[in-house]
């Protein structure tokens, strides 16, 4: 899923992996915290292995819910890459990315959740209910 971004200014404080939670929490020097779940941010990877290479080639990421973060490899100053679960290392996180993701977090799951069931898959967090 391809995202607009925007750049937010903000530069992170502290990061840090819950690990049983699957929640990677992103501190930034204006006052915002996210708590990104480790799922969320694989289904919105920003690789060219879910995006294409141009508009139209996105691959929707499905299955994902188990998947965790094992390891963070930062990038320069500007990015991390969450080695996932699943495999998947090839995502460059910026700042930028990272504040909109968070910042955005409630509009961005729904319209993930939206996808998945347009393409006919069910979220396993929502066969529990």
């Amino acid at each position: 899923m391809r995202l607009t971004i925007k750049p937010s200014n903000a530069w992170p404080t502290e990061i840090k992996l819950h690990q049983v939670s699957n929640i990677l929490e992103v501190s930034f020097d204006d006052g915002s915290t996210f708590k990104l779940p480790c799922e969320y941010l694989r289904v919105y990877t920003p690789s060219a292995e879910a995006i294409g290479h141009a508009p139209g080639q996105e691959i929707l990421q499905v299955d994902k819910e188990l998947v965790s973060i094992i390891e963070i490899k930062p990038i320069g100053n500007y990015a991390i890459t969450p080695v996932f679960s699943d495999g998947h290392n090839s995502g460059i996180y910026t700042w930028d990315l990272l504040y909109k993701l968070g910042s955005e977090y409630q509009i961005l799951w729904a319209n993930y959740l939206n996808k998945l069931e347009t393409a006919g898959h069910k979220h396993k967090a929502s066969l529990k209910n």
